[in-house]
């Protein structure tokens, strides 16, 4: 195909994420006042978009509480940077089975499932401009988890978000997710050109080599606007791949920890980081008014409790 660099890219920064990353860098947050400071400090730097997962204070352990939400989406929107917030809707969906010779039991420690509507409440109550949406059910890394996203589920959790007039993020773990995505389109669903986000180099999803990349991009409708990332060490380069490919570009602690060889990074230097790549290939970084025009999004407070 015929090279389209993106010249109007918008920075999206994952800020935390719900793995275990916070035992390993101390610059993970976990409270919502850390949480939205995190944030913040990525939009001063350059971010546009800041995705939001929530944590337990103490713990560090992902977590659902609405009031957590709440303060994150409180404290984001009375600062005095401007951002497009971006809130998960991917937890709920966790299914962690016994042993391979009992798979059942289900482990209960492990397990989440929730229903569409509980999935959806702290979207409901804070209205983010932004929200993600798993389009499918995958393996990931750990032996007997299983993230678990069906067509009923996914159809139900659509509807709920396009009644919002909350933005769908699709999260594209493999190409099949891309054609449930657009099924989802057909099928009314969801509203079109939607937004997707190509999640690349999680196992057990797409691979994060540049065939598999561009078989992803390909697969993505031309009128629809996504954006990238790669885990880890190949963070920095899916952003210039993802701007070559006329994508834009995710970045954060929830996807990579390091600056470089043995330097943690905080979630503004990996922003300013890909900030100066966009520009050093004659790009721009757009701000969030051009991002809300571009994507016809909408900034609204919280509904009332």
């Amino acid at each position: 195909m015929p090279l389209a660099m993106n010249r109007e890219v918008f920075i999206t920064c994952a800020v935390t994420g719900s793995g275990g990353s916070q035992d390993r860098s101390p610059h993970v947050p976990r409270s919502p006042a850390q949480i939205a400071e995190s944030a913040i400090d990525a939009a001063r730097a350059g971010a546009a978009v800041v995705h939001c997962h929530v944590r337990d204070p103490e713990t560090g352990a992902p977590s659902r509480k609405l009031e957590y939400y709440r303060e994150v989406t409180e404290r984001i929107r009375e600062a005095e940077v401007d951002v497009v917030l971006n809130l998960t809707a991917g937890m709920g969906g966790d299914i962690v089975f016994g042993s391979p010779e009992r798979p059942l039991p289900l482990n209960e420690a492990g397990t989440d499932m929730a229903g569409a509507a509980e999935r959806v409440e702290h979207i409901a109550q804070c209205l983010p401009e932004i929200c993600t949406l798993d389009c499918g059910t995958m393996n990931f890394a750990e032996a007997d988890y299983v993230m678990t996203n069906t067509p009923g589920m996914l159809q139900a959790m659509g509807r709920m978000m396009t009644a919002l007039g909350v933005k769908p993020e699709i999260e594209a773990f493999d190409t099949g997710h891309l054609w449930y995505a657009k099924q989802l389109v057909k099928d009314g669903i969801l509203d079109s050109p939607a937004l997707v986000q190509l999640c690349m180099g999680v196992p057990w999803g797409a691979p994060d080599d540049l065939n598999t990349f561009m078989a992803m991009v390909n697969n993505v409708p031309d009128d629809w606007t996504f954006s990238a990332f790669g885990l880890g060490r190949n963070q920095m380069a899916y952003v210039a791949a993802s701007v070559l490919a006329g994508g834009n570009v995710r970045v954060g602690l929830e996807d990579n920890l390091w600056l470089g060889k043995g330097v943690l990074a905080t979630n503004a230097q990996l922003v300013e980081r890909a900030v100066g790549i966009i520009e050093n290939m004659g790009a721009r970084v757009i701000g969030p008014q051009a991002v809300r025009d571009k994507l016809g999004l909408v900034k609204r407070a919280p509904a009332a409790l």
